[in-house]
C-alpha cells in the first residue's frame, strides 16, 4: 500500500526538470475561446477592483476574491494541472464559479451605482459587461460540457 501511495505522489523520474513539467503553460489554451474568456474575466475583475478601491472600498473584497478565483482557474487550465485532480467535476465547478460570480457582480454593481461617484459608475458599467461575460461563459460550459453528459 505504501509503495502505490509513493508511486502516485512522486513525479516521473526523468531528472529535475520532469518535476516542473506539469507547470508548463499551454499556449494553445490561452488563445482558445475558454482561455480568452478567462483572460477577459480576469482583466475586467481587476478593473472593477480598481474602481471600487477608488470609490467604495466596501465592495472591493468581492472583486478581489473573484480575481483570485479566476486567476486560480486560469492557472489550473493553462497548465493542465487540473487533470491531476480527477475526482473533481471541473466543468461543474467552473459553471458554479461563473453563475455565482455573475450574481455577485450584478448585486454589487447595482448597489455601487447608488453612490453616484464617478468611479462607482465606471464599476457599474464594467460590472454589467463582466456579468454578460460570465453568463456567456456559463452558457458555453453548459452547452459543451454539461448538456452532452445529461443526454448520455
Amino acid at each position: 500500500m505504501l509503495s502505490a501511495w509513493n508511486r502516485r505522489d512522486r513525479p516521473p523520474e526523468e531528472g529535475a526538470a520532469a518535476g516542473l513539467q506539469g507547470f508548463t503553460v499551454d499556449k494553445t489554451f490561452l488563445s482558445s475561446l475558454k482561455g480568452i474568456l478567462l483572460e477577459t474575466e480576469l482583466a475586467l475583475t481587476f478593473i472593477i477592483f480598481v474602481c471600487f478601491t477608488a470609490s467604495i472600498s466596501a465592495y472591493m473584497a468581492a472583486a478581489l476574491l473573484e480575481f483570485f478565483i479566476t486567476l486560480a482557474f486560469l492557472f489550473l487550465y493553462a497548465t493542465q494541472y487540473y487533470q491531476r485532480f480527477d475526482r473533481l467535476n471541473w466543468p461543474c465547478l467552473d459553471f458554479l464559479r461563473c453563475v455565482s460570480a455573475s450574481i455577485i457582480f450584478l448585486v454589487v454593481s447595482f448597489a455601487a451605482v447608488t453612490s453616484r461617484d464617478g468611479a462607482a459608475i465606471a464599476a457599474f458599467v464594467f460590472g454589467i459587461i463582466l456579468v454578460s461575460v460570465f453568463a456567456y461563459d456559463a452558457f458555453k460550459i453548459y452547452r459543451t460540457e454539461m448538456a452532452p453528459r445529461a443526454t448520455q
